[in-house]
């Protein structure tokens, strides 16, 4: 996948590292505008899964250009950020086998992961945007394997890759 700079845009990425191989398997997308996004690679380009959290507060998530859940109603993101939305969980990945290699130039952030936690059954990845010095909400994580709060932005982004199940 090859990303051109905007200006203003933040982006941050979740990676396997396999060898000298970096798989990009989920990034998140800080627009312009201030709207954040979370985009899973995936090789037939109409699925195109992601998670939406718009300037009004929409916060919704998309399967072939269909609403895959209904939309929630979360705080606007045009005034002062409180507390904390989760953006996404996502369960699932095979990056390798989508073939999305990761150019760490691209991003503002990355956050690599080694081989044997992320696969097809396993780990899981959440996505939270939180006020500064604020924790995500919980979740029955059996085991954190990694967990990156970036702060260059408002809200602060955390990204929390681990697994659930025993």
């Amino acid at each position: 996948m090859k990303f051109q700079p905007v200006p203003g845009e933040h982006r941050y990425a979740v990676a396997v590292r396999e060898g000298s191989d970096l798989w990009l398997t989920l990034w998140v997308r800080r627009s312009r505008k201030g709207e954040f996004f979370v985009m899973l690679p995936r090789g037939d380009r109409d699925w195109d899964v992601h998670a939406s959290y718009h300037l009004n507060g929409t916060l919704h998530m998309k399967s072939y250009d269909r609403k895959v859940l209904p939309p929630l109603k979360c705080q606007p993101l045009t005034g002062a950020f409180r507390g904390t939305v989760r953006l996404a969980a996502f369960a699932g990945h095979a990056p390798k086998s989508v073939g999305a290699i990761c150019d760490p130039t691209a991003f503002s952030g990355v956050v690599e992961i080694a081989p044997g936690i992320l696969g097809p059954h396993d780990g899981q990845i959440t996505v939270d945007l939180v006020e500064p010095g604020c924790h995500p909400a919980a979740l029955p994580w059996a085991k954190i394997a990694r967990r990156e709060v970036f702060r260059d932005i408002l809200p602060w982004i955390v990204i929390t890759v681990g697994s659930c199940g025993g």
